[in-house]
């Protein structure tokens, strides 16, 4: 009899359930809406359905993957920003009791680099870092081959380092790697230059008056500058910046083979990119800068499902094999 995995993805605005194998087939995946703001125990009697649908007795596993905080090690999740009233929810202890099979808990960023380590752009590599560059800046880290959480099970919390003394707020911080590069930090820093270049008579094409500014998203900006326009160009540009500052330092202190970055900078890589690659060259030790490649998810906008999957795969098998 095979050994099939259960992977549960929880988000603010979707949920989704899928079953796979041990080599990264997945056989069946279903999705619900969130519909967050109802509150947790809708969403957990979702994840239970759903799960209850894919459950055989050759399922052995269930990974689960949130974003944080949460405490992987005692499974609970805590208090995400787009979950209202997930205050520590003992979400692994109620999903094994529900099902009979070890349950796991991951924070998205972490079950990503998991997810790319096994069957993605990081196959092979046993120091690779993976790059979340969506709503927030997170990272996961695979050190000697292993993931690495630290000791509050917060490692990876790039988003909070200070890159500048001033700039968007990201991570509570004015001026962080989270500011600089994520979708809230690039629609903060849009709004501001928008908001410039208005009062000094220059026409800004994606978003004509001062009004519409705050209304303005990464997604946005993104499109625009993909039809060449100069503002949205700019603005991805300094954040290219501010991402090869950030990418210095964690090619300094971790020396990784590969960094992959996701999400925005997988839509966005040909203005990110060059511009980070500059800051690298003048930044980074040369001689860790060259040995590290900067890539995009090998697993695509199927990395989610991978990602929860894998939590499952991985710990079953350190924890049982």
């Amino acid at each position: 009899m095979g050994r099939y995995f259960i992977g549960l993805d929880i988000g603010g605005t979707k949920l989704a359930a899928i079953l796979g194998t041990s080599d990264g087939r997945i056989l069946k995946k279903l999705k619900l809406p969130s519909e967050a703001d109802k509150g947790p125990e809708q969403m957990l009697d979702k994840l239970t359905a759903m799960a209850q649908q894919l459950m055989g007795p050759e399922v052995v596993a269930i990974g689960i993957s949130c974003g944080g905080p949460l405490d992987s090690r005692k499974g609970i999740i805590m208090s995400p920003p787009n979950l209202p009233g997930w205050d520590n929810v003992h979400i692994v202890d109620i999903m094994s009791r529900r099902f009979g099979v070890p349950a796991y808990l991951q924070n998205d960023a972490n079950a990503c680099a998991l997810a790319e380590h096994r069957f993605g752009a990081g196959v092979g590599c046993d120091n690779m870092v993976f790059l979340t560059f969506g709503t927030g800046m997170g990272a996961g880290l695979i050190l000697n081959g292993r993931l690495y959480s630290g000791i509050t099970d917060t490692a990876g919390e790039v988003g909070h380092i200070r890159l500048a003394p001033d700039g968007p707020v990201g991570y509570g911080k004015a001026g962080s790697f989270e500011g600089f590069c994520s979708g809230g930090g690039i629609a903060k820093l849009a709004a501001q230059m928008i908001k410039d270049s208005i009062k000094n008579g220059k026409t800004v094409a994606f978003c004509p008056t001062v009004e519409q500014a705050d209304s303005i998203t990464a997604e946005d900006v993104g499109k625009a500058a993909a039809v060449g326009d100069p503002l949205a160009t700019e603005i991805l540009k300094i954040s290219g910046k501010y991402l090869g500052y950030g990418l210095s330092i964690i090619i300094d202190i971790l020396n990784p083979e590969r960094i992959i970055i996701g999400s925005i900078f997988a839509r966005c890589r040909d203005i990110l990119q060059p511009e980070a690659e500059k800051v690298i060259k003048e930044e980074a030790l040369p001689i860790a800068a060259r040995r590290c490649s900067i890539m995009t998810p090998g697993l695509g906008e199927a990395i989610g499902d991978y990602a929860s999957l894998s939590i499952a795969i991985e710990n079953w098998r350190e924890n049982v094999v």
